[in-house]
């Protein structure tokens, strides 16, 4: 059961005390506890090493997880995050309406499959219906959306989140232990490791 909350002041950043949270839905902000998600907020953290790539951090966490650490209290964090958002082509109406015909039949079908369990008569009929129209009517709403979109973005693109360097941290007090381990491994010019 969850108190309504009742704001003292409102949050505004650069004001005194701007530099806490605004309170969340439960009424006020907390840290997650320890449940799997790397170190606790509050533990102080030591960097055991960083690496060019995820799979090379993700190497060294698994040879500390094969060696029995504790590896529920490490983390591998990003660092020097950069957008990239890869153009995959040219978007005419056409292409939408073909891309909102197939999320459209995707819909048609889920909904076709629900009324089918609950039809007494043909439910191959009732499926494929919804099939046809939920594709119909997606490529209605996808040519009417980039109709009204004015060719203010007249192309399709897929966006990722790319991290320039990865650190694997280690609550303070398991460091010693860790970097122990970790001079056991040993990692050849290619990234790979030796066991």
């Amino acid at each position: 059961m969850t108190r309504p909350s009742t704001p003292t002041a409102t949050w505004r950043p650069g004001m005194p005390g701007g530099d806490n949270l605004p309170s969340g839905p439960a009424g006020r902000p907390t840290t997650p506890g320890g449940d799997g998600h790397g170190p606790q907020a509050d533990t102080p953290t030591v960097t055991i090493g960083s690496y060019p790539d995820y799979p090379s951090a993700q190497r060294v966490v698994d040879y500390l997880a094969d060696n029995r650490f504790p590896v529920e209290h490490t983390a591998i964090v990003g660092t020097n995050l950069t957008l990239v958002e890869t153009v995959l082509g040219r978007l005419t109406t056409g292409r939408a309406a073909l891309l909102g015909a197939g999320t459209g039949a995707w819909f048609g079908l889920f909904i076709g499959l629900l009324f089918g369990i609950f039809t007494v008569g043909n439910w191959l009929a009732v499926i494929l219906a919804g099939l046809v129209i939920g594709a119909i009517w997606g490529a209605v709403f996808g040519a009417v959306a980039h109709a009204m979109s004015g060719g203010q973005r007249d192309f399709t693109s897929a966006s990722s989140l790319r991290a320039g360097q990865y650190a694997v941290i280690v609550d303070a007090n398991l460091a010693d232990q860790a970097r122990q381990l970790l001079g056991r491994m040993h990692l050849t010019p290619t990234g790979a490791t030796a066991r």
